[in-house]
């Protein structure tokens, strides 16, 4: 942990009656109709993000020029009426502060170079991490200054075996290498699960020193993983990136995201303390509500394909979420990112339903 003194964040600045409609539901409190966002709202399927994709040389580029980052963040707030932006960024570049090579190709996804062993964990440098992410800081305040209150800012960062697991490989895809390396290491496995709740941890409490609100932690790689590995490599450091995080900020609700792990909703909730569950599409909203109770925050779990398809199903699907939303606290989301082929009249048609709900 940084010993640095953190003035008021953003969030702690404003009273209970002006936080927004999204942090409310996060804390607890069921509204009308059910606040709105979408994972991946900024990107490929805005005309407006092409252009300004197309005028940064690299991915990574991208994410470190905080004026560029600020303004992907900011498009999608001006063109549908959502309930929070969250920061255009990456999970990668919290091994790549920390000093590991991250590189993204067009069409390929992201590669870094693997791990070798213990060597390469002990290298990892803790002590720089927060002055080489300053752009993504940057790009929050920048973001925070242009946008009103009543809309949430939401930073964000990988859980520590998503990033683990990127580290291990060299890539996405399978995991099939992470987990058999987990197994072979445990030893290692979990000294780099902690340096890296420790890593994720400041980068969160650094992005609510800038401005945002409320925080969520992507466990992209949560499916697959029997139960007994589960606790130990996915909620414990979850947990502890947590209890990091509440140390200086403990006011600002933070949703955890495992994906392909819906069905262990109550056992994510009581082992890391997140206040939201984000479902992936798989998750059956009723047996969710049951798993956490019901004051919980639900998000999701609307399909890509069928927003991107449209249609009857697309009005069916968001019906059948609005009804599991009157059980308890809920913001409407996807189970996944929009993706590129999505006509954005259908994200319009979702978001005029959701916001007449009420």
């Amino acid at each position: 942990m940084s010993d640095v003194a953190y003035p008021l964040s953003h969030a702690q600045a404003k009273s209970s009656t002006t936080k927004s409609a999204l942090v409310r539901t996060l804390l607890g409190e069921k509204q009308a109709s059910p606040p709105i966002w979408l994972m991946r709202q900024a990107g490929r399927h805005l005309p407006e993000y092409r252009e300004l994709r197309s005028k940064n040389k690299s991915f990574l580029d991208f994410c470190y020029a905080p004026a560029a980052a600020a303004e992907a963040t900011l498009q999608p707030i001006r063109r549908y009426p959502v309930d929070a932006a969250i920061i255009f960024s990456d999970i990668l570049v919290v091994p790549h502060a920390l000093g590991r090579d991250v590189s993204f190709s067009d069409g390929e996804g992201p590669r870094l170079s693997p791990l070798a062993g213990s060597q390469d964990i002990a290298r990892l440098d803790m002590s720089r991490l927060e002055t080489r992410l300053t752009p993504v800081y940057e790009a929050i305040e920048r973001v925070r200054g242009e946008m009103e209150t009543s809309r949430a800012l939401i930073g964000f960062a990988g859980a520590p075996w998503t990033l683990a697991t990127y580290m291990i490989q060299g890539r996405g895809g399978e995991r099939d290498l992470a987990r058999a390396y987990a197994y072979q290491n445990p030893q290692l496995t979990l000294n780099l699960l902690e340096v890296l709740a420790q890593a994720v941890g400041q980068h969160l409490i650094a992005q609510v020193k800038a401005g945002a609100d409320a925080l969520q932690i992507f466990e992209s790689w949560a499916e697959d993983i029997p139960s007994h590995l589960f606790t130990e490599i996915v909620t414990k450091p979850i947990a502890k990136v947590v209890e990091i995080v509440r140390e200086t900020y403990p006011e600002v609700p933070i949703i955890g995201f495992p994906r392909g792990a819906s069905h262990r909703a109550g056992q994510f909730h009581r082992e890391t303390g997140v206040n939201g569950i984000g479902l992936d599409i798989a998750a059956d909203l009723d047996q969710a509500r049951t798993n956490v109770g019901p004051n919980v925050c639900l998000q999701g779990n609307l399909d890509p394909m069928v927003l991107m398809a449209g249609g009857d199903r697309l009005d069916q699907a968001v019906d059948v979420i609005l009804a599991a939303a009157k059980s308890g606290p809920h913001i409407f989301n996807l189970g996944h990112g929009v993706v590129p082929s999505t006509p954005i009249s259908h994200v319009e048609f979702v978001m005029h339903k959701v916001k007449a709900s009420g």
